[in-house]
């Protein structure tokens, strides 16, 4: 079907839904690559002017992706719950943006709502919305999830402790480790990109995570941030699995570049559930998206790069993961040129994640040949922090020195809790207090008052552990 537009006497047509979307969406380096976008801002106006027109119903009518040809399609519209979509059924986009904005829309009627807003309504609504926008209606949205700790609270935000190493050495994994637990990080997961894929190297990292978990009692989960795959079998050896990582992206064929499909987390996550290593709860899937990871795949059948990453929500609340994060700047300037794109995408990425009902958190993050900066992360972190984000990453230095790219650090995850007053996983931060590694108030204290810690430091620079 397809759509018009008049501005300034100029009438845009829209071939389909498809376009519609694809046209409505900001500047983005990666649509205009794909030969999608926009060309120019009158024409995008057109679009957002004739999206905002749009009745909500058309989105079950109409889908980007055909059903017959794409699985994730098919999740899409069978798991589409009519009754929790009903409140807002007779809403086009723009009154949907106007009721989410609204003081009558709380937490608790988002989370009612989510299971009734499919990926391609809430990628529309934030293409007609600004920065501040995204950020009031993600702060409404509370997703907890638990494992050995509970995540998403109100007043909360968690930190991913990510110890990467280049060459996957036992000792400088574990140093970053300790590094990071004196400063307060490590509740969302320790969660370790491996250098190496093969299976008798993750299987080692496994257990070394492990024991320093148990070693300190520290109540928190580990995860290899492996290849699905490598997980199931490193499970059928005994290893100790808390989470199973996997990316993931919004069509069946960007999926099955990444060598999944559906079937495949299935079986994943039942096996993950089979070993019941939870003490809280049993949220054991860990998901990473990306917008341009479609594009990049050639699997993104003409729909637009934010509508694509959308997409890929619906993949992971099918699971109910434990963590989602988009790795916002990772992929590089072909998809999001410049720290504006960046910022603007992770807002967009977070809010769609939230308001479809899962427990978003963030790696913001850019690669180095992009035109973006640390006051770029400096910036969208406080937006997220504002708006409720459940994590973000905390790297030595805010430097991989595996992956190569610049992140956020454990002092990023100090500067928002204190300028935002927010403290950390209830479990991880009792642990951090009876390890004299804060106070009550929740201030970091000096490393000689957590003996533990300081001595297995002493013992890894020393080379006797």
């Amino acid at each position: 079907m397809a759509y018009t537009h008049t501005v300034a006497s100029n009438t845009y047509r829209f071939a389909d839904l498809r376009a519609l979307l694809a046209r409505a969406g900001p500047v983005r380096s990666g649509d205009e690559l794909a030969g999608v976008a926009a060309t120019s801002e009158q024409e995008r106006m057109a679009a957002r002017m004739a999206l905002a027109d749009l009745p909500l119903s058309r989105f079950l009518d109409e889908s980007v992706i055909p059903y017959e040809a794409d699985e994730v399609t098919r999740l899409i519209v069978d798991s589409h719950d009519a009754a929790a979509f009903a409140p807002i059924a007779s809403l086009t986009v723009g009154e949907l943006r106007d009721f989410l904005l609204s003081p009558e829309c709380d937490g608790d009627g988002l989370k009612s709502l989510a299971p009734g807003i499919t990926p391609e309504m809430a990628a529309a609504v934030s293409k007609l919305m600004r920065n501040q926008d995204l950020v009031l209606v993600a702060a409404k949205c509370r997703v907890v999830t638990a494992f050995r700790c509970t995540l998403g609270l109100p007043g909360r935000l968690a930190v991913r402790l990510q110890p990467n190493h280049p060459t996957d050495d036992p000792r400088g994994i574990a140093a970053s480790i300790i590094d990071g637990l004196f400063y307060g990080a490590g509740d969302a997961v320790i969660g370790l990109n491996p250098a190496s894929d093969n299976l008798p190297t993750i299987l080692g990292l496994l257990h070394l995570l492990d024991e320093i978990r148990q070693r300190h009692e520290i109540p928190t989960q580990t995860c290899v941030l492996t290849h699905v795959t490598n997980t199931l079998a490193a499970i059928d050896k005994g290893a100790p699995v808390d989470l199973v990582f996997q990316s993931v992206a919004g069509t069946e064929q960007a999926n099955a570049a990444f060598g999944i499909n559906l079937a495949l987390l299935r079986e994943a996550h039942a096996a993950a559930q089979a070993l019941q290593r939870g003490t809280v709860g049993r949220n054991v899937m860990y998901f990473e998206t990306g917008q341009g990871s479609a594009l990049s795949a050639n699997a993104h059948h003409g729909v637009d790069q934010q509508t694509c990453e959308a997409r890929a929500y619906a993949v992971a609340r099918a699971y109910a993961p434990l963590l989602v994060n988009s790795v916002v700047g990772f992929i590089g300037p072909e998809y999001l040129y410049d720290g504006k794109q960046i910022i603007r995408a992770g807002l967009e990425d977070h809010f769609c994640g939230k308001l479809l009902g899962l427990p978003m958190g963030m790696d913001i993050c850019y690669t180095n040949h992009a035109q973006a900066d640390q006051d770029d992360v400096d910036t969208l972190l406080t937006l997220l922090g504002v708006a409720g984000v459940n994590f973000i990453m905390g790297i030595p230095g805010a430097d991989d020195v595996m992956l190569q790219y610049q992140s956020t650090s454990f002092h990023d995850g100090l500067y928002l809790r204190s300028a935002l007053g927010l403290g950390r996983a209830p479990e991880f931060e009792r642990w951090l207090e009876r390890m004299r590694l804060i106070d009550p108030s929740g201030r970091l204290q000096r490393a000689d008052d957590a003996p533990g810690l300081l001595g297995h430091a002493r013992a890894l620079e020393a080379g006797n552990d």
